[in-house]
């Protein structure tokens, strides 16, 4: 088989000593690439053994010479939209560190085809690799559309793999702060509540009891006059997470038009979103394993809705 012109052929040998195993995950692990790269490539016949192609559930043994092709990345399928301005707070040959805006959806959808983060990436930063055999962005987590704060993007699959193994882990840690209604008890606590799809509203997550394990912990920050700042840690990462646990207990987020009610949703006056932003994040980089740290600054929307309850507090006093 004539390799493509510009592909970009790996040659690795199952190590000795290793068991037998499935051809798929061999491929993976020896190249760095993603599995379902890995299994996408067997699919088309790249990825062989002594000039066979192999199956993804074939089983191999220790000293097989693998012989993987990767074809040169397609272009990317998302526009670049330079007019989108995304603070990058970290970045180097494997990942990027942003700090998203409120209001920007993370990923091109139905609804959304642009206008969207990899759209201002793409403008951004001509240095993405190939993640899934397309040269773009590798979102390795996503927030919410009017959610602001931190989201780690992969420039490679590679780095890609590595990030959603962390995350698979529970090693990548994410903090965010919250404005919720209501005065806590308790200045740290824990909610441990499974997270599924609400049976009476298909649209939303509520905390059910044949949901995914969804684990979030909390500290209070700072206390208002009907309200608490709260730090929180995302110990798992189920869809709409910290906003359904807060409000399963009786203290949802400022601003929040599908979890709150009454006053929770309208907010402090001046808030004009969700008060929710992912502050802090660590992470190990994927080539040298040292520990990467980056914080983003609240917001100045926020940030005056905080001294507003500030001002309120001195008053009162």
């Amino acid at each position: 088989m004539m390799a493509e012109s510009g592909s970009d052929v790996r040659t690795v040998v199952v190590p000795a000593g290793r068991a037998p195993g499935r051809a798929d995950r061999f491929a993976a692990d020896l190249t760095g690439l993603s599995r379902s790269f890995v299994q996408r490539l067997m699919a088309d016949g790249l990825v062989t053994a002594g000039g066979r192609p192999l199956r993804a559930n074939q089983v191999i043994e220790p000293g097989t010479e693998l012989r993987v092709e990767v074809p040169p990345p397609a272009p990317a399928r998302p526009l670049p939209d330079p007019s989108i301005s995304v603070p990058v707070v970290y970045q180097d040959g494997d990942l990027l560190i942003v700090d998203k805006p409120a209001g920007l959806v993370v990923h091109p959808a139905p609804g959304h085809p642009d206008g969207t983060l990899v759209n201002a990436l793409l403008a951004r930063d001509e240095g993405f690799g190939a993640i899934a055999g397309v040269r773009r962005p590798g979102i390795v987590h996503r927030l919410d559309r009017d959610t602001s704060g931190l989201l780690v993007v992969a420039r490679t699959d590679a780095a890609q793999t590595s990030l959603m193994a962390q995350l698979k882990a529970r090693r990548m840690k994410k903090t965010y702060l919250a404005l919720v209604q209501g005065s806590l008890g308790a200045a740290v606590g824990r909610i441990e509540a499974p997270i599924g799809r609400d049976p009476a509203h298909r649209t939303r997550m509520a905390v059910v009891a044949s949901g995914r394990e969804a684990v979030t912990g909390y500290r209070v920050r700072e206390r208002f006059d009907g309200w608490t700042l709260l730090e929180l840690d995302l110990v798992t990462g189920r869809t709409h997470q910290i906003r359904v646990h807060l409000a399963a207990i009786g203290h949802p987020i400022a601003g929040d038009p599908t979890y709150g009610t009454g006053t929770s949703r309208r907010g402090p006056d001046g808030l004009g979103r969700l008060f929710l932003h992912a502050w802090r994040l660590e992470l190990t980089s994927p080539s040298s394993g040292r520990l990467i740290r980056a914080e983003a600054p609240v917001p100045a929307d926020l940030e005056s809705v905080l001294g507003d309850l500030r001002g309120n507090r001195g008053a009162a006093r």
